[in-house]
């Protein structure tokens, strides 16, 4: 494929992410799902929370190594948007065959001092090294002192020509200098481009609830990138979708790599203005393979099952010299961000599968999307 047609493919798959319309989300295919989303029912519920993508699509067919076809991307999560301000964070893995750079220093100082990335297993240190570089392009630091960048990765190797490194240092700039707040993409869209989970397309989902805590209300979002998962676990609403759907639409695998059912990660990461210290956002970490396992996630011995928590409360927080104060709610009352945080897992897993299109990726592996209209009869002829 010539370089200008391949530029073309990236343009054009870009443009119609700009302008398609909102892809459909799990809630219109009638799934019922407990607890009170928020407004955009996105992590961007939490306020200051912002989200950017950068999207990279190309070519087709025989795979090329550095050519080709691309499918792939990066996520960018910023607790506060463009505020440096730290926030209080933890993180939890349920198995460990992945990646989150900076995870030791959030464990030793209990603050996440920058954004969350995620992108593809190969591309970790590029988009490592970019931030980075971000952080001296926009003035983020106005002291130099060390920093850690955090960066999660899923293997997208199965549909996108990954030791061909397409990430570069431009898209994380692209990820991160457009993030917002509001309404965001779902499916095939930033570091979830080339993902698959439980038998069918995966990607990038969200989703939030709003909870009472005494006389306080908070608001809790996750964001996850699903490429997790086998198909004969996916259950849906408590219907076993997987079983059903089992010889409807499954991987077409032409050439290798080679896939094992249940191979494949997760990565969440939930964002929170309760006001929650660094061992209680551990312990909401901890909770978020209850969601997972909800939906038919194993924690597989190919997979890598991570996930951050972070609140946005509290902040005065970090001080380099001075004494702070902070609020703390009581353990005693955490129970409904445990469950806002299962709730919230479950349905961002089925919308990133509910959203994600069907891809046609390296050496013509693909991947198929949900079967909305199935899943639909399935929810009838199972009264849901």
């Amino acid at each position: 494929m010539s370089k200008c047609l391949s530029l073309f493919s990236v343009y054009l798959a870009l443009s119609l992410t700009t302008f398609a319309q909102p892809a459909p989300r799990a809630r219109d295919l009638g799934i019922p799902f407990t607890g009170t989303p928020g407004k955009f029912n996105a992590i961007t519920d939490v306020s200051g929370v912002q989200v950017g993508y950068s999207t990279i699509i190309a070519g087709q067919g025989k795979n090329i190594r550095g050519k080709g076809p691309v499918r792939t991307g990066v996520t960018a999560i910023l607790p506060r948007g463009r505020m440096n301000n730290p926030v209080y964070a933890n993180w939890y893995t349920l198995n460990g065959n992945g990646e989150m750079t900076g995870t030791t220093w959030i464990t030793e100082s209990g603050f996440l001092e920058g954004p969350v990335m995620i992108t593809n297993t190969n591309s970790v240190g590029v988009v490592r090294d970019a931030v980075l570089k971000w952080y001296v392009k926009t003035g983020w630091y106005k002291e130099y002192f060390c920093t850690y960048p955090v960066v999660a990765e899923t293997y997208d190797g199965f549909l996108n020509d990954i030791y061909g490194f397409h990430v570069k240092e431009s898209h994380a700039f692209e990820a991160l200098d457009g993030a917002k707040s509001g309404s965001i993409q779902e499916g095939n869209v930033g570091g979830g481009t080339g993902m698959m989970c439980l038998g069918f397309k995966g990607g990038t989902g969200t989703a939030s609830r709003v909870v009472k805590v005494g006389d306080s209300t908070y608001t809790l979002g996750v964001l996850v990138q699903a490429n997790f998962g086998a198909k004969r676990n996916l259950t849906i609403a408590g219907i076993p979708v997987g079983i059903e759907l089992k010889d409807t639409l499954n991987y077409e695998f032409k050439a290798p790599p080679s896939f094992q059912p249940g191979d494949g990660s997760i990565i969440v990461v939930v964002a929170t203005d309760a006001p929650l210290l660094p061992h209680q956002l551990k312990r909401i970490a901890a909770r978020v393979p209850l969601g997972i396992g909800i939906v038919g996630g194993r924690g597989e011995n190919g997979s890598g099952d991570i996930f951050l928590a972070f609140s946005t409360a509290n902040p005065g927080a970090f001080q380099r010299d001075a004494f702070t104060q902070v609020v703390e709610l009581p353990n005693d009352r955490i129970n409904p961000l445990f469950d806002a945080t299962v709730q919230a897992v479950e349905e961002a897993v089925i919308n990133a599968m509910v959203a994600a299109e069907t891809m046609e990726g390296i050496n013509g592996n693909k991947a198929y999307r949900l079967p909305h209209e199935s899943v639909r009869k399935l929810l009838k002829k199972y009264n849901r």
